[in-house]
């Protein structure tokens, strides 16, 4: 108890790698969850921990080893991204990339380094002050989107988009550090800096970019092919290292960053067999890794700089965070995303990024940004980070605010009817017309303001309301309805509804749109009576059709699709009571080819 914090710092230069590694563990053990349940999300708890071992405790007094050792994380990530983007998809999204992308870093980097140069600093310096500003997190952002499971939205893709152009710009702002430096400094010593843009470099970098991808073709399948024929599991997790860190050391060594070449390297390999194996034996280095970076940024955080600077600090960062976002929408929205997507990409990408770390660390050494300067905008690029979480948190809290603006006030006049459906997208409208076709009075609910707006040009009357809500069911008349056809998308809103239904009125029968088997089992236990998986009917008449089409007697096709239909049923209903893997002997199948056999 005795002990200040100068002695603490002493002892912990003295702390051996096995104590420090206990030591990062025990904080992420402890502040990541905790900041989960908070509802901060586990990266500002990695951020948070960092800060209490480090310049609070002072029990690591040497963060930027272990910054170095974690953007193995943000490698690590971009492979597996990489393995996710097929060459076709990812040239699907050249506009964004090349368009968002682009104008975000430009205008960015303009107003930063404009403002920058008004506070009286030099042209060179503003210029390094804007680019280095104007990038954003890969790691904040991508991890996010992962962990929400939405970087396959649309908005997603846009943000994706954004940060990936990012990490292609690093090398070019790196590579203009020596045009910047100021005429005195570059020939105190008689010599001018070298330009980074050799004819050399670009052979280089070309070289590196088409080796990988011949390496990706033509040599990392027949490596997967001896490796899994020797039977050694642990040898699968060597190679799948060994893929990523030597294409990011290639990449490194021509001149971009070790990301970049990873990211090169997982999609040579998205259309591999082995790309689930790559996938399950790289992502608990990336989660752990990244974790790791994040505490690392946290230790690296200079309280003192904070301290003496914090007027600077606390206005510049949320300030830096709010012109991004308004540039992030204003560039977003010419590209097709609408006004909640265009928040929440604001909301998401508007921190300044890891890589400004070292970018301003280069400038730096190079003399184009002061040492003074470059320890406030480490500490400004910390705050904006820790912030992130928050801003999301605010974005969702905008988007929701816009969502229940757009609400339509309902009386529920006329509802009532003996039939129910609940969602009138394509699914529901299909649905509708077959009721509708019989005469049968329908009550369709929806909670999208826009769809029946929409509609109601086609002569259509929907009740806005949320179907999950119990008082909005009563107040339509729900109790006067003998069967609910439950057409909304999404897994967790069907269920959600199917239960309150049959809690509250269990004499009305309830019809699903299931989707998926997983689905349909979990629908059969809350006790609705029919589930009908979105894809299943369809695919069954696409089979029919392409029997057809191999002129295959019509007897004999009709008789295959039904016994496919019962068969799945009959298999549907065991599982129900057996588990999902149950009953597999009730689908045909081929057998299998001797691929490799995973888990």
């Amino acid at each position: 108890a005795s002990v200040g914090p100068a002695e603490v710092g002493a002892q912990a230069q003295d702390l051996p790698l096995t104590a420090e590694a206990i030591v990062l563990m025990g904080a992420a053990i402890i502040f990541a969850p905790l900041f989960k349940r908070l509802g901060l999300g586990t990266i500002l708890g990695y951020l948070a921990a960092g800060v209490m071992i480090g310049p609070v405790l002072r029990i690591i007094t040497e963060p930027e080893e272990h910054l170095h050792f974690a953007e193995l994380g943000i490698v690590f990530l971009l492979f597996i991204i990489g393995l996710e983007l097929k060459p076709a998809r990812l040239w699907a999204l050249r506009k964004e990339i090349f368009g968002i992308g682009l104008l975000q870093v430009v205008f960015s980097a303009l107003i930063l380094g404009g403002i920058c140069f008004l506070f009286g600093y030099s042209w060179q310096t503003s210029v390094m002050v804007g680019l280095g500003l104007a990038l954003s997190s890969t790691a904040f952002g991508v991890q996010i989107l992962t962990d929400r499971g939405e970087l396959n939205t649309n908005y997603g893709q846009k943000a994706f988009s954004v940060v990936l152009f990012q990490d292609i710009a690093i090398v070019p702002i790196l590579a203009i550090i020596p045009f910047l430096v100021p005429h005195w400094l570059a020939t105190a010593d008689g010599t001018t800096p070298e330009s980074a843009f050799s004819f050399w470099a670009l052979l280089k970098v070309l070289g590196a970019t088409g080796g990988l991808i011949i390496l990706g073709h033509y040599v990392t399948n027949p490596l997967f092919r001896v490796v899994a024929s020797a039977g050694a599991r642990e040898m699968m997790i060597v190679v799948a290292l060994f893929i990523v860190l030597g294409a990011g050391l290639i990449t490194q060594a021509a001149g971009l960053s070790m990301a970049m070449g990873a990211f090169v390297a997982g999609v040579m390999l998205a259309e591999s067999a082995y790309r689930h194996e790559l996938e399950a034996n790289i992502d608990p280095f990336r989660g752990i890794l990244l974790g790791l970076f994040f505490m690392a940024v946290g230790m690296s955080l200079d309280l003192s700089v904070v301290l003496n600077y914090w007027y600077i600090v606390l206005f510049a960062a949320p300030a830096i965070m709010a012109i991004k976002a308004v540039i992030l929408y204003a560039i977003v929205r010419p590209f097709g995303a609408n006004h909640q997507e265009a928040v929440h990409i604001s909301a998401l990408l508007p921190q300044v990024g890891e890589f400004a770390f070292v970018i301003f660390s280069t400038a730096s050494l190079a003399g184009v940004v002061s040492v003074e300067l470059s320890s406030i905008i480490t500490a400004i690029v910390t705050v904006t980070m820790a912030i992130t979480p928050l801003t999301i948190m605010f974005g969702s809290y905008l988007v929701e605010r816009t969502e229940k603006e757009d609400e339509i006030d309902e009386d529920y006049e006329g509802a009532g009817g003996q039939a129910f459906i609940i969602g009138f997208g394509r699914f529901g409208q299909t649905v509708a017309q077959t009721l509708l076709a019989q005469g049968i009075k329908v009550t369709v609910i929806d909670h999208d303001a826009e769809q029946i707006r929409s509609a109601a040009k086609f002569g259509f009357r929907i009740y806005y309301g949320e179907g999950m809500r119990i008082e909005v069911l009563k107040a339509a008349g729900i109790d006067k309805a003998r069967v609910v056809a439950l057409c909304s998308g999404g897994k967790a809103r069907t269920t959600t509804i199917a239960k309150l239904i049959k809690t509250n009125f269990p004499e009305i029968k309830v019809y699903a749109r299931a989707y998926d088997r997983v689905h349909s089992v979990e629908l059969m236990e809350l006790g609705s009576d029919a589930q009908v998986r979105e894809l299943f009917e369809s695919a069954l008449i696409m089979g029919r059709s392409v029997l057809d089409g191999m002129d295959v007697p019509p007897e004999r096709a009709q008789f295959v699709v039904e016994d496919v239909r019962k068969r799945d049923m009959t298999r549907l209903q065991l599982q129900q009571t057996q588990g999902i893997f149950s009953a597999n002997e009730f689908g045909y199948r081929t057998p299998l080819a001797p691929e490799p056999l995973m888990e």
